[in-house]
This record gives C-alpha cells, structure tokens and sequence, in this order.
C-alpha cells in the first residue's frame, strides 16, 4: 500500500479480486492444498455452484488461479490449483490487511 504520508496506507489500494469474501476465502483455501476440485471447493465455502463457478472465472481471468477439467471415472471433474500470481496476490492483501489492523487502537 502507498500513499503521499508513508505512516498512513492507501485504503484503496486494496486488490478488489482477492478483496472480495468469497474469493478470498477461495484463495486462502488453495493456498494450503496442491489443487482442490470443484465439489471440495463449493462444501468448503458454502457456494452455490453458480456462484462459485463465476468467482473462479473471475480469479482465473485474473491470473490468479488455473482450472483443470478432466474425466474421472466417466464423469468431468474440474480442478482448480492457485497460481504463484495468486499467492503472491494472497500473501500482498494478507500483508495489507495486518497495516490496517495495526492501526486500531
């Protein structure tokens, strides 16, 4: 974050992709794991499949994650694994959010 007084953040420097909840909660759950596939993800976060199939499209158009569709056992199954542009994008909001935090009292 930057801003014109260094001791103060830039509030809206935050990255509005990874800044949003459900993607954020997408993020912090691939962070941690190889790749994840889509049924995992919607019972991790509690979305609905319409809805979590339009965030990944957002973090994917972003960079921030891959998509992987294949077959499995006759049945397509998509994966989804995060790109090191979408850690790096984690870990910078994640360092983001901890100034902010600071700064309560």
């Amino acid at each position: 974050m930057t801003s014109a007084d260094s001791s103060e953040p830039d509030f809206t420097a935050f990255d509005r992709l990874v800044h949003e909840p459900a993607r954020l909660v997408l993020l912090a759950h691939l962070a941690v794991v190889e790749e994840a596939d889509f049924t995992f993800l919607q019972r991790a976060t509690g979305l609905t499949g319409g809805n979590l199939s339009s965030h990944l499209k957002k973090l994917a158009a972003g960079g921030h994650i891959a998509i992987r569709k294949e077959f499995v056992n006759s049945k397509p199954v998509t994966f989804v694994k995060i790109s090191a542009g979408g850690l790096e994008a984690l870990r910078r909001y994640r360092q983001e959010m901890l100034q902010l935090l600071e700064l309560i009292p």
